[in-house]
C-alpha cells in the first residue's frame, strides 16, 4: 500500500526485522499494551517477525520510510471476516521515529481506506482501556466509541478491559473527504506542519460521536 510520505509492505523477516529491532530497542514501553514483547534480543525478535510473516490473520505490514527504505513501524489487519465485511486494524507499533509524525497517520489512514475500497462495511479498533493514546488515536481517525468489554481477556498475566471503536461504511462516506483534505499538500506548510488538524476535520464530519 502506498500512502503520502510512507509505504506499507507485507512484513518480511529478511527485509524488515533488523530495522524494526533497532528502531524499538531501548523503548520497552512500546510493548506495554501488546500481548508480546518487549524485545532486547535480536534473534528472539527475528523469530517473532518470522511467525508474523507466516500469519494470514493477523496479516502484518511493515511501515517503511521510502527515503531510507527502512522499516520504522508495523500494523496488522486481524479478525478478518470477509463474508460479513468486518475487519480490525491493530497490533500497531509506532517506534519513536514515527511518533507524532504525519507519516504514521498517513499509514493508518491508508489501511482504513484500503478496507473500504476492498468492500468491507465495518472497520474495528480495539485497545486496552488503560491505553489512553490508542483511545485518542481512534477518535482522531474518526472511529466511534462503542463501549467497554470488562474482563475481556488476560494479557501478560493481567486482567484487561477492552474499549471497542468502529468506522462503518456509512461513516466512511463522510470521513473520506476529511481524510483527503488532511492529506492534501495544501494542508501542510514548508516544514510539514499541519494547518488543519485531523481531529477537527473528523469531528466536523461526524459530530456527536461518543468518547470513552
Amino acid at each position: 500500500m502506498e500512502a503520502p510520505w510512507i509505504r506499507l509492505q507485507r512484513i518480511d523477516a529478511a527485509r524488515h526485522a533488523d530495522d524494526l529491532f533497532k528502531a524499538q530497542l531501548g523503548h520497552d514501553w512500546l510493548w506495554d499494551y501488546m500481548s508480546v514483547g518487549p524485545y532486547s534480543d535480536v534473534d528472539d525478535f527475528s523469530d517473532w517477525i518470522l511467525k508474523a510473516q507466516q500469519s494470514l490473520d493477523p496479516c502484518f505490514y511493515a511501515i517503511v520510510d521510502p527515503a531510507t527504505d527502512s522499516a520504522c513501524g508495523m500494523a496488522s489487519f486481524l479478525r478478518i471476516d470477509a463474508a460479513m465485511g468486518v475487519i480490525e486494524i491493530g497490533f500497531i507499533l509506532l517506534t519513536p521515529v514515527l511518533q507524532r509524525r504525519r507519516e504514521a497517520s498517513a499509514a493508518l489512514m491508508a489501511m482504513i481506506r484500503w478496507c473500504f475500497d476492498a468492500g468491507y462495511r465495518r472497520v474495528e479498533w480495539k485497545c486496552n482501556a488503560l491505553n489512553l493514546p490508542s483511545q485518542r488515536a481512534a477518535i482522531r481517525f474518526g472511529f466511534t466509541y462503542e463501549g467497554r468489554f470488562r474482563n475481556h481477556m488476560i494479557s501478560k498475566g493481567r486482567n484487561r478491559d477492552t474499549d471497542w471503536f468502529s468506522i462503518t461504511s456509512e461513516d466512511w462516506d463522510v470521513l473520506r473527504p476529511a481524510y483527503d483534505r488532511w492529506l492534501s499538500s495544501a494542508n501542510f506548510d514548508a516544514e510539514g506542519q499541519q494547518r488543519l488538524s485531523l481531529s477537527d476535520l473528523t469531528a466536523a464530519a461526524l459530530p456527536g460521536r461518543c468518547a470513552p
